[in-house]
């Protein structure tokens, strides 16, 4: 927890890794904006029923280039909130593991939307390490799990699955418990994770959005950053750690 003073929270989304080579999702040069049939990929039910979107799938996540991604500025200027005891929460909806990898301790990080370094069997739960299973894909394109013979997928929160509960429930106090809610590279358009941004205006936390495009939530911000991320996050922070 941060010591008294300013406390803050933050929600992070696929903006934030678009300076690490990671494309974010609806953006003008998004994933789903240029390969619209890549979001079918990402759909459970069609995931468990279809062999061939599985297949596809997979390969999709074995070139995607989180592999080879490092942290950008932002990511790293994040790491100061925390070693000056003013972190509340680092919220993300991604699943790249690069706050961890910039410095963030894993404690602090909420992944609300899943991690895809880990993968679990659908029948069994059996778990283990995504790159393991990636390494299978040449001789196994739908992989199975060596366990039960279950249906495999990352630990990747798809379209139409629930949200784990106590990420979620962390990720709601924290938004209602810190002074300052910064919102890093979200469209805030995916519920429910898009309303802790209300949330927080509704007790009085400032909110403060960097994001390129307009959100749903600009309207209760205190403040809306356009400037590229990369370069507003360590401005930010700093006059953030400048605050009593």
């Amino acid at each position: 927890m941060p010591a008294p003073g300013l406390r803050v929270t933050v929600l992070t989304g696929a903006g934030i890794s678009t300076g690490s080579g990671i494309p974010d999702f609806r953006g003008p040069d998004g994933t789903w904006t240029r390969h619209p049939d890549q979001a079918e990929l990402l759909e459970i039910g069609r995931y468990v029923a279809d062999p061939d979107v599985r297949r596809r799938g997979w390969a999709a996540w074995r070139d995607h280039p989180v592999w080879s991604a490092r942290p950008s500025a932002a990511h790293r200027a994040l790491v100061d909130l925390a070693r000056a005891d003013r972190l509340q929460a680092l919220l993300t909806q991604n699943f790249d593991g690069l706050h961890q990898a910039a410095g963030s301790d894993p404690a602090d990080v909420v992944e609300l939307h899943g991690d895809l370094r880990t993968t679990s069997c659908l029948a069994c739960g059996d778990r283990q390490p995504t790159p393991d299973v990636l390494a299978r894909l040449d001789a196994e394109p739908d992989p199975r799990c060596a366990v039960c013979g279950g249906i495999l997928k990352v630990d990747v929160v798809y379209f139409g699955e629930r949200l784990p509960d106590r990420p979620l429930e962390r990720a709601i106090a924290a938004a209602q418990d810190g002074d300052v809610l910064l919102a890093i590279g979200t469209t805030l358009t995916v519920q429910p994770v898009a309303s802790l941004a209300g949330l927080a205006a509704e007790v009085g936390a400032e909110v403060v959005i960097v994001n390129a495009e307009p959100t749903p939530y600009d309207h209760v911000a205190d403040r809306v950053v356009r400037e590229p991320i990369e370069t507003a996050v360590p401005a930010l922070v700093a006059e953030l750690l400048a605050r009593p």
